[in-house]
C-alpha cells in the first residue's frame, strides 16, 4: 500500500515489523519510535483520533504525529507507548500485581473530567452503532464466544440486539476506554505507561470497562490465547477495585461487545 505523503515524510528510511497482535481488522506497523496504524475509515477510526488529541495531557495515550485519509483508509502515525502489554508473560506470572495495576488505570480513568470530551459512547450511541452493524453483516461470527449463539444462547445477532435493546441498564457516566483488554493496556515496571487503540473510548458507564477488563483477564490466564497462568480467580480484579461484581452489568456489556 502507497502512504500519503505526509506519513511517507516521517517514516522514510525507517525499518517497519508488522504487528499481528489484537482483533481490530486493521494493520499495524511498529517503529522504533512510532507505530503507524491503517484501518477502513469509519466512525472509529476518526474518534480515536479525536480522543487520542483530546487526551494528550490528561492520560497517557500515545500522541498524534501525522494522519491522513486515502482511498476509503485512515492512516495515523502515532508515538509507541514504552513497555509491554499487561498480557505479557511478564505481568501475567504476577496476577495480584496485575490486577492492582488494571483497577488503578481504570480508577485514574474514571477520574478524568468529562464536562468537554467530545466524544459520546453511552448506550443510545452504542446500541446505535450495533444496530447498523448487524444490519450491515459486519457481526464477525468467528470471533464471538462459544456460548454468545446456538443451543442456550441467542439465535443470532438480530435476536440478540432485540434483547440488548430491551434490557439497558442504568448507566454510570465516566471516562471509558470503550475496549479495556489487556493488549491495549501498557505497562513498565509494574504501572501503567499508556492505553491504545482508542477508537471506542468517550462518555460511558463505568461497567462497560469492567466488563471487558474482567472477561480479558480470565481468558488470558485460563490460556484462551496462549498458555495459562495460575493464580487468577474471578474475584481477583473486584478486590483490587473495592467493589461487589455486578454480574448483570457484566454480562450486558460482554453481549453488547459481540456485535462490535
Amino acid at each position: 500500500m502507497v502512504l500519503p505523503r505526509n506519513i511517507q515524510a516521517q517514516v522514510q528510511g525507517k525499518r517497519p515489523v508488522l504487528d499481528d497482535v489484537g482483533c481490530s481488522g486493521s494493520t499495524v506497523e511498529l517503529y522504533d519510535d512510532c507505530v503507524l496504524k491503517v484501518e477502513p475509515e469509519g466512525e472509529e477510526s476518526e474518534n480515536a483520533l479525536v480522543m487520542m488529541r483530546w487526551l494528550e495531557g490528561r492520560f497517557p495515550v500515545p500522541r498524534v504525529i501525522a494522519s491522513a485519509r486515502e482511498n476509503g483508509f485512515c492512516f495515523t502515525l502515532m508515538t509507541r507507548m514504552p513497555g509491554e502489554m499487561a498480557c505479557a508473560p511478564r505481568c501475567m506470572r504476577e496476577p495480584q500485581a496485575l490486577a492492582v495495576m488494571l483497577a488503578e488505570t481504570l480508577r485514574a480513568l474514571w477520574r478524568v473530567d468529562v464536562t468537554n470530551c467530545p466524544v459520546r459512547c453511552t448506550l443510545e450511541e452504542k446500541l446505535r452503532r450495533a444496530r447498523y452493524n448487524v444490519e450491515a453483516g459486519l457481526v464477525d461470527m468467528n470471533r464471538v464466544e462459544p456460548e454468545t449463539f446456538g443451543p442456550g444462547g441467542f439465535e443470532g445477532p438480530v435476536q440478540l440486539l432485540t434483547w440488548l435493546e430491551q434490557h439497558r441498564p442504568p448507566e454510570e457516566l465516566v471516562l471509558s476506554h470503550g475496549d479495556f483488554c489487556l493488549p491495549n493496556v501498557f505497562v513498565q515496571a509494574g504501572r501503567l505507561s499508556g492505553l491504545i487503540d482508542l477508537g471506542r473510548a468517550g462518555v460511558a458507564d463505568r461497567w462497560q470497562d469492567i466488563a471487558l477488563c474482567f472477561r480479558s483477564l480470565r481468558d488470558n490466564a485460563k490460556g484462551r490465547f496462549g498458555p495459562a497462568y495460575p493464580g487468577f480467580d474471578d474475584g481477583l480484579l473486584f478486590r483490587a477495585l473495592g467493589i461487589t461484581p455486578d454480574w448483570e452489568k457484566i454480562r450486558y456489556y460482554r453481549l453488547l461487545d459481540e456485535l462490535f
